[in-house]
């Protein structure tokens, strides 16, 4: 179904060339995640998506085969190199990214701090950070306490709190020539939003500052290009993509060889392991190979990878925007509901609430009938207290490439339950 003005595109600007339409079975797709066979509706994807099995089988073969530290001289070391190498390639075609600048760590949270650390190294007084409102806290948090530690200056983009929007000039407005970098999510946890990362990323660069890019709540709904878009770091979570949990950046290599994290005196001082605290996780990094490999299945395709990939998550962009549509219009009816996810370019992921009542008590009644929606500010706490919704936030309802008529159908008649018990 073609995106129109009431139903935006859902994908990134940014896209590679385009690729054959193919059909999009969800229900095949369902087959894959034993969790989706459990009695319940997921609308809980934003905070982690279920798990197919080839990537539950993924971590359990690594696992059971001989492994031990990285190395070329045992089977146990190859086997522990290839998981490595084998998932930096994968994260690199999700990513659009080069794979020797892939960097894995425990959570896209520890991995930003890890890097507002080594990157403030080179701070001071003077210089400035930007950040936006917007964001998830693991985007703010991290560079807040790194310019305080060194004296710089935290500027904040704000965003339209009527609309959603983070406009490029937002940002703008609050970078100047001491601007050392600013950071951005490619869309927002919260409402979905995704602003236009390329634009901002021109005006960092205009003035000679890194943009760093949190792509974690893109990565499941479209196709990511880290060159593209402008970002000189990104950032993302398999877990919200079908993979287990960890984190994963990626960069370029001469911008990671000149930056110096710190590290154990012994341990490698190579890009990417430079960045990479302790034992990788083997058996978690062949999960995320198996979960990309099953996101450019979704849909048959030919090609490499990432040509796969284009076609998956097209395809599957279309889907979670039909469900979309009819998702916003059955929310749009209930009594006193108001709809906080209304950006031109935005995810499948709608926040809402309802005049007079606990976004809370509603998700609880949801789950008492096997319906998956949170409720909350999910760490987005700056979006959360601008959108007017302070600490508390609201009900949130994520659709997935996952997400059937059925679900949707399911979750409408818990809620209006909800209200006709209320009332």
């Amino acid at each position: 179904m073609p995106p129109t003005e009431s139903q935006p595109e859902s994908q990134p600007e940014s896209q590679p060339e385009s690729q054959p339409e193919s059909a999009f079975d969800v229900e095949a797709l369902r087959s894959q995640f034993p969790a989706l066979r459990g009695g319940a509706a997921h609308f809980d994807g934003p905070g982690g998506s279920q798990t197919p099995q080839a990537v539950a089988d993924a971590i359990s073969r690594q696992l059971t085969s001989p492994m031990s530290t990285r190395g070329e001289l045992t089977l146990a070391e190859r086997n522990s190199d290839t998981a490595v190498l084998d998932a930096r390639a994968a994260v690199g075609d999700l990513l659009g990214a080069d794979p020797a600048a892939v960097v894995f760590g425990r959570s896209m949270t520890a991995l930003t701090f890890e890097m507002a650390r080594t990157l403030s190294q080179g701070w001071g007084p003077g210089d400035e950070v930007v950040v936006s409102r917007l964001d998830h806290d693991a985007n703010i948090r991290p560079w807040l306490l790194a310019a305080e530690a060194v004296g710089a200056t935290v500027r904040w983009a704000e965003f339209d709190p009527a609309t959603g929007e983070l406009d490029p000039a937002a940002v703008a407005a609050v970078v100047g020539e001491r601007t050392r970098l600013v950071a951005v999510t490619a869309a927002s946890n919260l409402i979905g939003t995704m602003p236009d990362a390329a634009a901002i990323g021109e005006i960092a660069h205009g003035v000679g500052a890194l943009l760093y890019v949190d792509a974690v709540h893109l990565a499941p709904h479209g196709l990511v290009d880290r060159a593209a878009m402008g970002a000189d770091l990104i950032a993302c979570s398999p877990y919200k993509f079908f993979g287990p949990h960890c984190g994963a950046l990626a960069a370029t290599p001469a911008l990671l060889e000149s930056l110096h994290p710190d590290k154990l005196v012994p341990s490698s001082d190579s890009v990417p392991e430079r960045f990479e605290l302790g034992t990788l996780p083997y058996e978690l990094l062949a999960g995320v190979t198996a979960a990309v490999d099953v996101l450019a299945g979704m849909v048959p395709s030919e090609g490499s990878r990432r040509e796969r990939l284009a076609t998956s998550m097209a395809a599957a962009g279309e889907h979670e925007l039909a469900v979309r549509a009819r998702l916003e219009s059955e929310l749009a009816a209930l009594p006193g509901a108001r709809l906080h996810s209304r950006s031109v370019r935005r995810t499948p992921t709608l926040l809402v609430t309802f005049e007079g009542h606990d976004a809370k008590a509603v998700s609880r009644h949801l789950a008492d009938g096997g319906v998956n929606a949170p409720a909350g500010h999910f760490y987005a706490l700056e979006a959360s207290r601008a959108l007017g919704l302070g600490d508390t936030g609201g009900l949130r309802v994520g659709v997935a490439s996952y997400t059937t008529d059925e679900d949707l159908d399911w979750l409408v008649a818990g809620l209006q339950d909800y209200f006709a018990r209320a009332h």
